[in-house]
């Protein structure tokens, strides 16, 4: 038996408080909200000094998550961003004596909400750390396998890259990444709002929770409950097949990818108010949640893959 719904007028004032964070940019918010509530994990992909942290600040605090930021470099390592075992000595011991035992320090991929700032500037070593995290809600850490709190989002960014000392993800990475998303630059009302007032990270900080972890998983378990038509799902099927078969690119969709298109579209579904779905929440979510999927035709844009699929 499901619990009562989550009331539409928190879904409203999670979105307001954003809005107020990140100008001009409603829709990328909405995004990013779809992707934590179709229990996905968020790519970001932009410029530096485009708000990423910025937003992923402003939904830890909105949402109540327990948040961490991990700056990735070419020198760090998996230990960095897992964790390590350190002997620690007994305090009845002279210096002399080694007793002790080795007590596990949990790493920042023990929250709830992650940063992944610039993961394409670590190494793939590094950048694999986070795909058993990603997948399986876990981490196996010197044998011992180690459960990570509930709910796990972790946002991801990037830079282009054509920058220098980029490393591109590999697919296998990419794939664990169920949208990606860029934020761009403001338009001009916004740009001379974030000049003439306060800093929007002081403004981040003052934010206040909305909801709380319940309600949020409450959220989660509710996207699965958007009823799909058999004509919608029949939809669905028609943009994967023809991303394998018609498409041109080196690689369709895998069953993963159609199983998160259709999640991402319930959650936007639900966003909206509703409880069934419409073709217009896949298209809304297409490009999202694709693009970064498909390689080897040119890129068409989601709205694009969707009409062709229609003719």
């Amino acid at each position: 038996m499901s619990s009562a719904p989550v009331p539409r007028k928190s879904i409203q004032q999670i979105l307001s408080a954003l809005n107020t964070i990140i100008l001009g940019k409603e829709t990328q918010i909405k995004l990013a909200l779809t992707c934590l509530l179709a229990r996905g994990h968020l790519l970001i992909e932009d410029l530096p000094g485009m708000g990423k942290t910025t937003l992923s600040h402003a939904l830890a605090k909105t949402l109540g998550l327990s948040y961490n930021r991990i700056q990735f470099t070419s020198d760090i390592l998996p230990a960095d961003i897992l964790g390590v075992s350190i002997f620690e000595k007994e305090s009845n011991q002279s210096s002399d004596e080694q007793h002790g035992t080795f007590r596990f320090h949990s790493g920042p991929i023990f929250s709830q909400l992650v940063l992944a700032d610039e993961i394409n500037r670590a190494t793939p070593k590094a950048q694999s750390a986070l795909l058993e995290a990603m997948e399986e809600g876990q981490v196996t850490i010197e044998g011992k396998t180690r459960m990570l709190p509930l709910p796990f989002f972790v946002i991801a960014t990037q830079n282009p890259i054509s920058q220098s000392g980029t490393f591109p993800l590999p697919e296998s990475q990419l794939d664990r990444f169920l949208m990606r998303i860029s934020i761009g630059y403001p338009d001009a009302r916004s740009e001379m709002e974030l000049l003439t007032g306060v800093d929007r990270r002081h403004l981040a900080d003052q934010l206040t929770q909305v909801i709380d972890v319940g309600c949020l998983q409450q959220l989660q378990q509710q996207v699965n409950e958007v009823h799909a038509s058999a004509t919608v799902l029949e939809y669905i099927q028609r943009i994967i097949h023809y991303t394998r078969y018609e498409g041109g690119y080196n690689y369709g969709l895998s069953p993963r990818g159609g199983l998160g298109l259709l999640r991402a579209a319930k959650a936007w579904a639900l966003l909206h108010g509703r409880d069934h779905l419409l073709p217009e929440d896949v298209q809304a979510v297409l490009s999202s949640v694709i693009d970064h999927r498909l390689t080897g035709a040119a890129q068409l844009a989601g709205q694009g893959v969707s009409t062709q699929v229609l003719q």
